[in-house]
């Protein structure tokens, strides 16, 4: 049993900015078999209704981001280049699409399982990047749409450290190589200093 909150649907309820930069240094759970895989949330990204060209929302509501659209504290995850998992946790209000990236964790509990997931990797390249999290974590479609803030959750997060201001960097989002200015160098993107 953890000394830890989960945190409730109100925290996820908020700016998508502010939750992005709050998630960092609270903990991500993930239970699987009765075992706790969990990390330090160190890296983050927001995206931020249809007005923000990097979010998949831009294209209006489909059968992919109806998740968005939906109550915050829910997970959205999607699959993508035909290879990687992307886990992403709703925010703001039902019917704003918009979400926080997971880009990054620091493992804490489940070491050898995710040592076995990750294997011929070094530890620092365990869980650097949101596809690795969730092959380390073991994320996939059947978390879409899944309730974070439900008792039985299986994936939910932690209150965990607080990280003051002058220990995260804040910058651009990462690989929006086409997205058009100004979206592509929103500072919307949140990362613990090491």
């Amino acid at each position: 049993m953890s000394k830890y909150q989960r945190l409730q649907r109100s925290f996820y309820n908020r700016n998508t900015i502010s939750v992005a930069r709050d998630l960092i240094g609270h903990t991500l759970v993930r239970i699987d078999n009765g075992v706790r895989i969990a990390g330090i949330i160190t890296e983050t990204e927001a995206y931020k209704g249809e007005e923000d060209l990097a979010c998949h929302a831009r294209a209006g509501r489909t059968k992919r981001t109806a998740v968005m659209y939906g109550p915050p504290g829910h997970a959205y995850v999607y699959f993508t280049y035909g290879m990687h998992w992307m886990l992403n946790f709703v925010t703001e209000m039902e019917n704003y699409p918009a979400a926080v990236l997971i880009r990054g964790i620091s493992p804490s509990e489940g070491i050898e399982i995710i040592s076995e997931r990750r294997k011929g990797r070094q530890r620092s390249e365990w869980t650097n990047g949101p596809a690795k999290i969730c092959q380390a974590l073991e994320i996939n479609g059947k978390f879409h749409g899944s309730d974070l803030c439900a008792l039985d959750a299986e994936l939910f997060v932690e209150t965990g450290i607080i990280v003051p201001d002058s220990d995260v960097t804040k910058g651009p989002r990462v690989g929006l190589n086409t997205v058009p200015e100004p979206w592509k160098s929103m500072p919307w993107r949140f990362l613990m200093k090491v």
